[in-house]
Parts: C-alpha cells; structure tokens; sequence
C-alpha cells in the first residue's frame, strides 16, 4: 500500500479506528502467516517507519543517522509482532493451533486477539529458570503488553493483549519539485 504525504509540516494521520480479522485453521505456517498480516497492518497504520516495511531505520532528514522516533516505532513494532509470535506458539502447542487473529487498532491502542479451541487458560510454567528454552511466554506478554488477559468463549477461549501506539510519524516530506518562495 503506498502511503500518501500530507503538505509540509502536517503529521501523518492513522486511521482512528479498524478491525482485521484472519481465520486460521491447524498449525503448519501459521506463525508466519499471523506475522505477516500482522506487519502488513502495523504498516498501514503507519507504526512502521518510512520505507520498507520492517527494513529498520530510515535516517533522519538531515543525514546524521537514525531518526530516534522511527527506532521507537520500529522497536514497538517489533515488540508487537514477538507477543504475536508468542500468543499464536502458545496456541498452536496447548490447543491444537488458533483458529482466529483479531487486530483492532485505535488511536490509543491496539488489542490482539487469538482464539483458540481450548477451554484452559494460558498458565505460567511453575519453575523454569531463565536460562531454560520454552515457557517464557506469559512473562513476556506481561512485560510488553500494557494489559493481558483471557476470555472463555463457546468454542473455546480467547488470550488478549493491549500495546500502546508508538508517536506519531514526523511531519510529512516536503513535494518534491519547484517551490515558490515567499
């Protein structure tokens, strides 16, 4: 999707509201496929920085390195798409894979959803060590969500989570071409 610049010195605006919805079925490539839809949308609603979606950094407008807003864009992008990561892993190993990614993005947060057909709620891993692999993922959830939690539904249940927005992108480039001067 290519993103429209407003005129010079206007921030560009995310859209205030929307829901995505991927239906899912089994565990073979799901992962990557909720990461990828996933990354399509945080780039349409600009939480990516400029440029190639995921690419890292664009340099700042003055050419002395890396523009300190798309680093936290970019890092709470990446901190989104890992609690996808998790939250999909968990079900496709506890509940027979996900059947539902829900992404529902506001101006103050997004909320994911992942619905699975299992009626048990996500539990922590009594005594792993950290430097044990596996059972790591609600202590992540914790430390980068802004909120968490589950629901039991008819089919199952539903883990949730909140991040808050990364700031706004900086003012729009300027249109390339003549400009009056005044």
């Amino acid at each position: 999707m290519t993103r429209s610049e407003g005129p010079p010195g206007v921030l560009a605006r995310r859209p205030a509201e929307q829901t995505r919805r991927l239906l899912l079925r089994g565990t073979s490539g799901v992962v990557g496929r909720c990461r990828g839809f996933t990354r399509e949308a945080l780039d349409d609603w600009r939480w990516l920085p400029a440029g190639e979606p995921g690419a890292g950094p664009a340099g700042s407008p003055d050419g002395d390195g890396a523009d300190p807003l798309d680093e936290e864009r970019l890092a709470v992008a990446e901190d989104v798409l890992l609690l996808v990561s998790e939250v999909v892993t968990n079900a496709c190993m506890h509940a027979g894979g996900p059947t539902e990614l829900v992404l529902h993005h506001t101006a103050e947060r997004l909320r994911i959803e992942v619905s699975d057909g299992s009626p048990e709620p996500p539990r922590p891993r009594p005594g792993r060590g950290p430097a044990q692999p596996g059972g790591h993922g609600l202590v992540v959830l914790g430390r980068l969500a802004r909120a968490w939690g589950w629901r039991p539904t008819e089919a199952g249940k539903t883990v949730w989570l909140e991040v808050i927005p990364p700031p706004a992108g900086r003012p729009a480039a300027p249109p390339a071409g003549p400009r009056a001067s005044g």
